[in-house]
């Protein structure tokens, strides 16, 4: 009896030996062979493809995200960049990932509780990138925490990846934590603070000018406005103004709506003479991974989308494309 159940115990471990491999594998089959088949088409050996595939398992067996790495080893091959190079962005791509479960631990630490832990690395990861900074994350969880709200992981990186939008936009990063942090306290989901912080950034003039005021906007959020309503009817963002700031901001609308309208015309053009086709050029985007301007259309709600640089996610049905 006692070799039965021995046996037993024995074939128990070794399927459990066979199965947690598999259970671990953050590659799909269907990935695999695609990244096979785009390597194939631009005459990468297997060898020369598996030190890829080899980086991004090890990621996913620490249980950061991988889908937009994956995603960028088929952009990167469907392109024609060198092996090599695509090695060089998955290192990068890691160490942010690391450098966000690091920042997002520690606030766990202070009161903050764990929620979607995936989206809250990819979007930690991606504030980084993007200039938010440690310490300032740290004054964010503080704010955070303040207030009588449930605050997640996921919320407070939002919340991060907002204020590096809003140091973009020339807010100081106190004004924008400031800002943020009163969000988080009055119940602000992740996709609302992020697009709070999008609207700052979209009439950044009107701040730089003062046209609107964060103090005033801050205001309306501690009264318990909700981010659909902060910027209806009165532009202003102040909550008053007289007809000549409306006039001022319709103005400034105005312009804006003209520049965007021959910025797509600019861009349509440079596309009909044949922008397109130039691998090279291609090649050069993929490996610009300094310019955090190339992030903004990212902030879509939590949804990962297409990238044309680091750690801008694209979906798996659009590999080796552009990104919004």
């Amino acid at each position: 009896m006692k070799g039965i159940l021995y046996l037993i115990r024995l074939l128990g471990v070794a399927g459990f030996l066979i199965v947690a491999p598999a259970l671990a594998e953050p590659l799909s089959v269907q990935d695999r062979e695609e990244i096979v088949r785009l390597g194939s088409a631009q005459g990468r050996s297997a060898r020369d493809l598996d030190p890829l595939l080899e980086q991004v398992s090890k990621v996913g067996e620490k249980g950061f995200p991988t889908e937009s790495m994956v995603n960028k080893v088929k952009e990167g091959l469907a392109k024609g960049v060198e092996p090599q190079r695509i090695d060089q962005v998955l290192r990068q791509m890691t160490d942010r990932l690391e450098s966000a479960h690091e920042v997002l631990e520690e606030a766990k630490g202070r009161g903050i509780t764990e929620g979607n832990r995936q989206r809250a690395l990819e979007a930690m990861a991606e504030a980084l990138a993007r200039g938010a900074t440690r310490e300032e994350v740290r004054e964010l969880t503080r704010m955070s925490l303040e207030g009588k709200q449930k605050v997640t992981q996921d919320l407070l990186a939002a919340g991060a990846k907002g204020l590096a939008v809003l140091k973009e936009a020339k807010v100081p990063s106190k004004d924008g934590a400031a800002l943020l942090g009163e969000g988080i306290r009055q119940g602000y989901r992740a996709n609302e603070l992020l697009d709070l912080s999008r609207e700052v950034k979209r009439r950044e003039s009107d701040f730089q000018e003062g046209r609107a005021s964060l103090r005033q906007l801050r205001e309306r959020i501690g009264r318990g406005e909700k981010s659909d309503r902060l910027f209806r009817n009165d532009r202003s963002g102040s909550g008053s103004g007289d007809r000549s700031d409306r006039r001022d901001w319709n103005r400034s609308e105005r312009d804006r709506s003209e520049r965007d309208r021959a910025d797509r015309d600019n861009r349509s053009d440079h596309d009909d003479r044949g922008g397109r086709g130039d691998r090279k050029l291609q090649q050069e985007r993929y490996e610009r991974i300094d310019r955090p301007d190339r992030f903004e259309k990212m902030d879509r709600s939590d949804r990962p989308e297409r990238i044309d640089r680091l750690d801008r996610p694209e979906r798996s049905d659009r590999s080796g494309r552009g990104r919004d």
